[in-house]
């Protein structure tokens, strides 16, 4: 399993999230920037209360923290947490191929979501490098 150190701010947001949802917070990292946002691994299968009915939960959310909130399924397999962390964009497999110097997860995106996949900036990519990182020791993740 990859490094998870949650700093301070990040702990509070994590039970903040679990007070507002109900559901239960696996992970939580807070992106730097004028666009930072935060994410948040949701324990899978709590996806549905974490959104809340109409996605109300995340609303609330957003609006007591003053950031956007971005939530990513947990998954027991590092193939499906990339998927998940790459999430809208629909994910046909994903293949991980371990070497002696790294691990690269490669997922293969419907063409019509690659730009969903990479995000603005490569912001969403890149987002889900750090929790791959983190939740399963992936070092990179390609499009294919």
């Amino acid at each position: 399993m990859g490094q998870r150190t949650l700093s301070d701010r990040e702990r509070r947001y994590l039970a903040l999230f679990e007070d507002v949802t109900g559901a239960t917070g696996r992970d939580c990292v807070v992106t730097d920037g004028d666009d930072g946002r935060v994410l948040v691994v949701v324990k899978a299968g709590e996806m549905g209360r974490a959104i809340g009915p109409g996605g109300q939960n995340v609303q609330k959310l957003e609006a007591k923290l003053g950031a956007d909130v971005r939530l990513i399924e947990d998954a027991d397999t590092a193939a499906d947490f990339v998927a998940n962390a790459l999430a809208p964009a629909a994910v046909y497999n994903v293949t991980i191929s371990e070497s002696d110097d790294d691990v690269v997860a490669y997922a293969e995106v419907a063409d019509e979501d690659r730009g969903v996949a990479i995000g603005a900036d490569g912001r969403n990519i890149e987002e889900a490098r750090t929790l791959a990182r983190r939740h399963f020791d992936v070092d990179d993740i390609q499009l294919t």
